[in-house]
């Protein structure tokens, strides 16, 4: 068990029988009456959002999420292979799960598979992935002065606004939790 006092962001907490993420959480202290903890959880079997609130020193179940690391292979229908790196044992799991994270994954890229007790949760990414943009309309000399944005495809389909000096070919470096473009590799 653990104090939601003690919540920091990134934390794995079991609550009314799901596995939940701290996304952000806010310690409070109202000038009357007793202090709370605001916080927004993320349900690692959905991954939908919740904003929670407890009583300020409740106590909660920590979950032992272990991670291991795994070689995203192929996508065989709505199916997607992943193969541990060190046993060579091959899991599948449904687009549906891994959603979000399809946007960034390419083949034989290396990520983390969350695993509680024996069900497999999902993918989770680094902070950033590079990719290399396919398709994006070229920029125009003397564009730059107004800081403005084109959108661009990566290799694998996810569109992201970019300065108009970035060209078909780079190699870019995009944050995977909103889909943003950071700086080109």
């Amino acid at each position: 068990m653990i104090s939601v006092n003690d919540f920091r962001t990134g934390l794995t907490i079991e609550v009314d029988g799901g596995l939940w993420r701290v996304v952000d959480f806010q310690h409070v202290k109202p000038g009357k009456g007793a202090a709370f903890v605001r916080s927004k959880l993320r349900n690692l079997r959905n991954g939908n959002i919740q904003e929670k609130t407890f009583r300020a020193g409740e106590k909660v179940g920590k979950a032992q999420i272990d991670h291991r690391r795994m070689q995203y292979l192929y996508a065989n229908g709505d199916q997607h292979v992943f193969m541990d790196n060190e046993s060579y044992e091959q899991i599948e799991l449904p687009a549906s799960q891994i959603e979000h994270e399809l946007k960034f994954l390419k083949e034989n890229m290396e990520v983390s598979i969350m695993m509680y007790q024996t069900e497999t949760l999902g993918v989770d990414l680094p902070n950033t992935v590079e990719l290399k943009v396919i398709e994006t309309e070229p920029g125009i000399k003397g564009d730059t002065a107004s800081g403005g944005t084109k959108p661009a495809t990566v290799e694998t389909g996810l569109t992201v606004q970019v300065p108009f000096f970035v060209n078909e070919g780079d190699v870019l470096v995009i944050n995977t939790d909103d889909g943003s473009y950071i700086s080109r590799a």
